[in-house]
């Protein structure tokens, strides 16, 4: 078996219930999105210097997805495919975000994460499992591509 399925069966035995699959599938999208919402938020001047051509891309959220793309790639060139169109969505609402509430980003973020991260141990707890990245932190970066597998299957797509 490949790295990925090993890593998806895994994280999938801690994520039977249906309930609490449905607030993974709300909660882990965001999570994601409230990282590199606060990430963005960090003040990019020297990123912008260094890489000016990428416009208001130009910050620590881009940097630190290239990072994360390149483990995504290791585990699954389609899954990271996945990923990498999912980062550019979270990317570009950060940036809609920051440019039109009028509640600083990292607010936000930081708001959308401790309410996500809620509900997942709510949802753990109706589980009756641990989360998975309490064994080993590799699984929260798992979670996004055990939800992005099941959108590859049932599209029809090879992970």
């Amino acid at each position: 078996m490949r790295k990925i399925d090993d890593l998806l069966y895994e994280y999938g035995l801690s994520h039977q219930n249906e309930t609490n699959k449905t607030i993974h599938w709300i909660c882990v999208p965001a999570i994601f999105f409230s990282i590199v919402g606060l990430i963005y938020s960090i003040p990019a001047a020297p990123v912008e210097r260094l890489l000016p051509f990428l416009g208001s891309f130009a910050n620590w959220a881009t940097l630190a997805l290239v990072i994360v793309l390149f483990y995504y790639v290791s585990l699954s060139p389609p899954l990271a495919l996945g990923m990498f169109f999912f980062s550019a969505i979270c990317l570009a609402l950060a940036n809609f975000l920051s440019l039109t509430v009028p509640i600083p980003l990292w607010a936000l973020s930081l708001g959308i994460f401790i309410l996500a991260w809620i509900f997942q141990f709510y949802g753990h707890k109706i589980e009756g499992k641990k989360p998975s990245f309490l064994k080993d932190l590799q699984f929260l970066m798992i979670g996004p591509a055990w939800l992005m597998h099941f959108i590859y299957k049932k599209i029809g797509l090879a992970y």
